[in-house]
């Protein structure tokens, strides 16, 4: 059975044809656009939204199964797994978003059709502001073996609560929501991210951004 998410983003999409490219050639010249898996073959990548296995339940992606990101953000990255693999080499970043056009923004804010507009920037960035995400400058990751396997992070990605809030991880240590083992692993995350400039966000331990937002407003524009 199909959950309400699936059924909306089904009606949404009607009409769609989601094997479109979501990114053309075109906006990858004008906008400076790197992959990332070109710049450092090592990096492991998975984008969720060209799956099944997201908040969703939908592939939004289409045929977009490479991780595009600005050139900075996309060499910051490859320092941030330089300091990995030279720390820790038998783990790997795993990329499971970076560059998300605009349009594929606004069906995420849709899809929370549940919790009132008021609230719903608590999860996913207003699309008439903007995420990061859309101009190309954030990155949601985790850790993994060499062979892709994730490390244990408490929770999936997007997971909409309290236990992936890295402001919490002290109490929910405490109580025994979390493991020392689990906490730990984020550490690790967090510490290659933010040594190679990236800077983390409070309520999701798998999402870093090159810049702050005002920042990088003023260095790009918004890919649609």
């Amino acid at each position: 059975m199909k959950s309400a998410y699936s059924v909306f983003i089904i009606i949404l999409l009607s009409g769609c044809n989601t094997t479109q490219t979501v990114i053309s050639k075109e906006t990858i010249v004008k906008h400076d656009l790197v992959n990332i898996q070109e710049i450092d073959p090592t990096l492991l990548v998975d984008l969720k939204y060209s799956t099944n296995d997201n908040f969703m339940e939908m592939d939004v992606y289409g045929n977009l199964e490479i991780c595009y990101m600005r050139r900075l953000p996309a060499e910051m990255l490859l320092k941030a797994h330089n300091i990995l693999k030279e720390k820790y080499p038998k783990l790997r970043l795993l990329i499971f978003d970076g560059l998300r056009p605009r349009s594929i923004q606004w069906i995420l804010w849709n899809t929370l059709t549940d919790v009132p507009e008021s609230e719903r920037s608590q999860f996913v960035a207003n699309p008439k502001s903007g995420s990061i995400h859309n101009f190309g400058a954030a990155v949601d990751l985790t850790v993994a073996t060499h062979d892709g396997k994730p490390i244990d992070m408490g929770t999936h990605y997007d997971y909409f609560g309290e236990l992936a809030f890295p402001r919490l991880e002290d109490s929910l240590l405490v109580v025994g929501a979390l493991t020392q083992d689990q906490v730990s692993n984020r550490h690790i995350l967090r510490t290659v991210m933010t040594q190679a400039g990236f800077s983390p966000i409070t309520t999701e331990w798998w999402h870093f951004d090159a810049f702050p937002y005002k920042v990088t407003k003023q260095k790009f524009s918004i890919i649609e």
